[in-house]
């Protein structure tokens, strides 16, 4: 038997930073237990905004107890000066991971998209569409950046599936 795998995902932007907890028990099933993004103010100082987000992931997982993070990798970025940022915002997420001694993982958006919808080059709105429907939810997740961290821990969830199924049939 299965034992439950809760995941927190995390879409690091420079931004929205969205979070994603998801849960999945000894059944297919998979459960949203709570998601959201964390709002960054362009006007406050870059400490104060990743000390923010450090504070909310932090008070997410004291919350729900995942057992890992799951955090999308970069694939560009539009200048130097965002991909810096995002390189820092990134950094705190692993960060507030290694301080609650949580392993973290790292998906491609393209393994993120293909392990939601299927396709690879998905839209932001097909992977919103699918998480909802995967998670049963009741309305989209917004903003997307909430929808694509979802998506990463339900990313996480699918992979770590396949991967115990191949253990458990090469032994």
């Amino acid at each position: 038997m299965m034992r439950a795998m809760r995941v927190l995902g995390i879409d690091c932007g420079g931004e929205y930073t969205g979070f994603g907890v998801v849960e999945q028990g000894s059944a297919p099933e998979l459960l949203c237990v709570e998601f959201g993004a964390i709002k960054l103010s362009p006007r406050d100082p870059l400490p104060l905004r990743l000390r923010c987000i450090f504070q909310t992931l932090s008070a997410v997982i004291e919350r729900h107890a995942p057992e890992c993070v799951a955090i999308e990798g970069v694939f560009y970025a539009l200048n130097a000066k965002s991909a810096i940022k995002l390189g820092q915002v990134r950094g705190v997420a692993m960060l507030v991971a290694a301080c609650h001694e949580l392993p973290v993982v790292e998906y491609a958006p393209l393994s993120v998209k293909s392990a939601v919808t299927g396709f690879g080059r998905a839209e932001k709105h097909q992977v919103q569409a699918m998480v909802m429907r995967l998670l049963r939810l009741d309305e989209p997740p917004t903003p997307f950046d909430a929808s694509d961290a979802l998506a990463v821990a339900i990313c996480h969830l699918h992979t770590s599936a396949t991967l115990r199924a191949q253990g458990a049939a090469g032994s």
